[in-house]
């Protein structure tokens, strides 16, 4: 499994469409196994503004077909970085047990929604630990499940 690691790899992934969700996480997806399918999943009329990258290829930014996942944990929704690194080390984990259930694509992994830090105190709880790989693994079972196209 590949890592994103740039921003426009992001972004296309991103742009690709949601797959599945759960009540605090969001599983976007852009296929890379064939060209019609990955240029389908592009946006019609690319995004302008600032932030926004020129047109390409969204196989351009991925260098073979293959199973790529970005983790994307915003501070606004886990202000302490030991929460957002303690999310995206699990989020990687359960991804790495579903590897061989995903599609060659690459797949984005957003936070949507904060855990509740009355319920959750700590950031590395066992508790937090035990919440997140349960929703993960919901998430990637819809993610798994969902129609390949």
């Amino acid at each position: 499994m590949h890592r994103l690691k740039t921003r426009p790899q992001f972004q296309a992934a991103m742009a690709g469409g949601t797959i599945a969700r759960t009540p605090h996480f969001a599983l976007h997806r852009l296929l890379l196994a064939d060209g019609a399918a990955a240029a389908a999943a592009s946006p019609s009329d690319p995004a302008t503004g600032p932030g926004s990258l020129p047109p390409q290829e969204p196989q351009a930014l991925f260098g073979m077909p293959a199973v790529w996942l970005g983790a994307l944990v915003p501070k606004r929704w886990a202000r302490r970085a030991v929460t957002r690194n303690a999310i995206r080390r699990q989020i990687h984990a359960v991804a790495h047990e579903y590897e061989a259930g995903l599609a060659p694509a690459a797949h984005v992994v957003r936070l949507r929604a904060a855990f509740d830090r009355t319920e959750f105190v700590s950031a590395r709880s066992e508790r937090l630990r035990l919440a997140l790989r349960e929703e993960l693994h919901q998430l990637f079972r819809r993610g798994t499940a969902a129609p390949k196209g």
